[in-house]
């Protein structure tokens, strides 16, 4: 699903060369890499305050812990995507609010948002789901509206770029109150462990959320808010900094991919390629096709069988999943993301993959769909 030994053999050079430096000075934490990189990605997204933090995870915790949400708020957030999204708002003791998807981009309905609000509601947090922005322009309306903070998901689409109808464009994660992402080694943006950061404006938010990211330091031993221990440490800073230079490049060599998947699949009446917005770029972290009258579980092992990766994202629904069932939905409330888990495939999709491939796993598949 993704080449990480052949992208690191483009980049080897410079990444032994920054491990070996961070070897010689023993600086693991809090290095300069972790300034240096922290600055660079201020300068990409345009955005006054980046916190990085351990893991993608850790940054939608902080985010809500830095917004200073209580127990038996609500969270509105969408039911298909992965359990991060859903896991903090519960760890925090907030309820989780589920609500569907657009069928055609993943991301969420804006009309179940609006049904969704309630008294208690005090955040949304969209999720930028397989690599291109949700409706922000909407969402931001609907939560100005009804006074919301709103918190971006943003660990699948990091370098897209949102289009507003006035012509102002910004990144995707840079547009709410705070937004947060992973740096796994399989995103777009990825490093050699785990890694994350938060994104943020709000000058009095990016202090409070420091100091939740140090224990609730700001002065060593002396504890002012509630922390958790959540750092990026300098080797895996020094990887995203020798990286983010090439994220552009990265995201085009995934548009390309992608441009010949759409091409090799538009006279395939059972095959359904990605739709996109037209008010957002799509980097595509993940190449995610809907199969029609075809046994899309059928297809998943064929490809195994032909020695092709390819994954279902997401088979089980966040408001099935055990540990998130709750008597307060109704799969009605559910259609759209009830019919992608049935129908949804991924393909292989990196800056690696080249055209032979390609046109190998585009020959199963339409041979599969005949």
């Amino acid at each position: 699903m993704v080449d990480l030994q052949g992208q690191y053999k483009h980049i080897k050079p410079q990444i032994n060369e920054a491990f070996q430096s961070i070897l010689d000075t023993a600086y693991y934490i809090g290095g300069p890499e972790v300034k240096g990189f922290q600055a660079d990605l201020e300068k990409y997204l345009d955005v006054k305050h980046v916190i990085p933090c351990a893991n993608g995870t850790d940054a939608l915790q902080v985010a809500m812990m830095g917004l200073g949400l209580k127990p038996g708020d609500e969270v509105i957030t969408v039911d298909f995507t992965f359990a991060a999204t859903v896991e903090v708002i519960a760890l925090l003791n907030l309820t989780p609010v589920l609500v569907d998807v657009d069928e055609a981009t993943f991301n969420m309905d804006i009309d179940a948002l609006k049904k969704a609000i309630t008294p208690k509601t005090k955040a949304i947090v969209p999720v930028h789901l397989f690599g291109q922005c949700a409706n922000m322009e909407a969402i931001l309306e609907v939560a100005k509206a009804h006074d919301l903070f709103v918190i971006e998901d943003n660990a699948q689409a990091i370098g897209a770029d949102y289009t507003f109808s006035n012509g102002t464009k910004k990144k995707a994660g840079t547009m709410g109150n705070v937004g947060t992402t992973s740096f796994f080694p399989s995103k777009n943006l990825g490093c050699y462990g785990d890694g994350g950061a938060i994104f943020t404006n709000d000058d009095d938010l990016a202090h409070i959320i420091r100091g939740v990211v140090n224990h609730g330091m700001y002065k060593r031993y002396y504890h002012d808010v509630v922390g958790v221990n959540s750092r990026l440490d300098s080797l895996q800073a020094a990887v995203l900094q020798i990286k983010l230079p090439l994220l552009d490049g990265y995201c085009a060599a995934r548009q390309k991919a992608a441009k010949f998947y759409s091409d090799a699949f538009a006279n395939c009446s059972k095959i359904e390629t990605p739709e996109i917005s037209d008010f957002t770029t799509h980097v595509f972290h993940q190449y995610t096709l809907k199969t029609n009258n075809v046994d899309r579980n059928a297809l998943h092992q064929h490809l195994l069988d032909n020695g092709i990766p390819n994954a279902i994202y997401y088979p089980v629904p966040l408001h099935s999943q055990k540990a998130y069932v709750d008597s307060r939905y109704n799969e009605s409330d559910f259609n759209v993301t009830n019919k992608l888990i049935e129908t949804v495939i991924s393909l292989p999709m990196h800056t690696e993959l080249d055209e032979e491939q390609q046109q190998f796993i585009v020959d199963t598949i339409l041979e599969f769909c005949k």
